[in-house]
């Protein structure tokens, strides 16, 4: 019997952690590789035990060499909040490139499928909505979300030069605004700041007016978008996420609603580049992959907020 290796860098983090599950429930060995950057331990505690799971403490940004065969990677490491990548700017600008080119090289090694973990920033502010992947962006190279934005947009690039050039197998996911268990309760992201805040009875911080849009996808969605695209044929990037829109001021009413929180909602100071809009078009998504979002979002948030009730029992908080 042929066994699948597939190689998830960033596979301790939200994200990665989820697709290190699903990869192993389709039978794949997989080899998690992360340095605890912005992932943690906990999220892939209860796979160490799993034979077909391996655990390789490392930074991708270096060199990472193995042979043994490998016949996927998902390259998913990078910071992705904006408190992150206002924290790490190198480290994200690193990770996008030289990170990006070690897990190319990987690949082109062992004749390995890789993918991408792109993601809706790569749009900017958009001038155009809902994004389709054919839409350029409208980025702020020089901006604060800059090195974030055009990591992304470098990662694209080089992905497609060796697709082209080397004939690399390669796939790239444009990651729309995704929740669920895991996120980090420091992320930064609207999801665990604001059930954080109204778990706590605190004023829900929305910045500007609240008018910009987001569109928010349950993690088990998006992972299951991610395995479709991997098993698929599709080298033209693909949006995943959610196309159900709402305002972030919607939004924060929907949290208090939810956790029956006597939270107010408290109005800052809008960050510099922050998108007024974000909804993906998902038709490429639907008609190639046959994917749709199933969570509603009542259900998915639910789930996410049991998970942050379980985080504070368990850390006594």
């Amino acid at each position: 019997m042929t066994i699948t290796r597939t190689l998830v860098t960033g596979g301790a983090g939200f994200l990665g952690s989820h697709l290190c599950e699903r990869l192993l429930s389709e039978g794949h060995h997989v080899v998690c590789l992360d340095n605890f950057l912005t992932g943690h331990r906990r999220n892939v505690a209860h796979l160490m035990n799993e034979e077909a799971f391996t655990f390789v403490e490392h930074d991708i940004t270096k060199p990472f060499f193995t042979d043994s065969p490998i016949d996927n990677i998902l390259h998913f490491a990078s910071p992705a909040s904006p408190i992150d990548y206002l924290e790490l700017p190198i480290q994200t600008l690193k990770v996008g490139s030289l990170g990006t080119h070690n897990a190319l090289g990987l690949a082109h090694k062992h004749s390995a499928r890789l993918v991408l973990a792109s993601t809706s920033e790569v749009y900017g502010d958009p001038l155009i909505h809902p994004q389709p992947e054919t839409y350029w962006g409208n980025v702020n190279p020089v901006g604060p979300r800059g090195v974030y934005d055009e990591a992304k947009r470098f990662a694209e690039a080089m992905v497609m030069a060796y697709h082209r050039y080397h004939g690399v197998e390669t796939r790239i996911v444009r990651i729309f605004n995704t929740y669920g268990p895991r996120m980090r309760r420091k992320d930064g992201r609207v999801v665990p700041n604001f059930i954080q805040q109204a778990l706590r009875g605190e004023p829900l911080t929305v910045y500007g007016d609240g008018s910009q849009t987001r569109s928010f996808c349950f993690v088990t969605d998006l992972v299951d978008g991610i395995y479709r695209l991997l098993m698929s044929n599709e080298t033209d990037p693909v949006n995943i996420g959610n196309p159900r829109e709402m305002t972030i001021l919607q939004f924060a009413e929907e949290i208090i609603r939810l956790t029956d929180s006597a939270s107010t909602i408290e109005f800052l100071d809008l960050p510099v580049d922050d998108p007024k809009t974000r909804q993906p078009d998902i038709t490429r998504a639907t008609e190639i992959l046959g994917w749709a979002p199933q969570v509603e979002l009542e259900e998915g948030l639910t789930r996410a907020l049991n998970y942050f009730r379980q985080l504070d029992v368990s850390e006594g908080s």
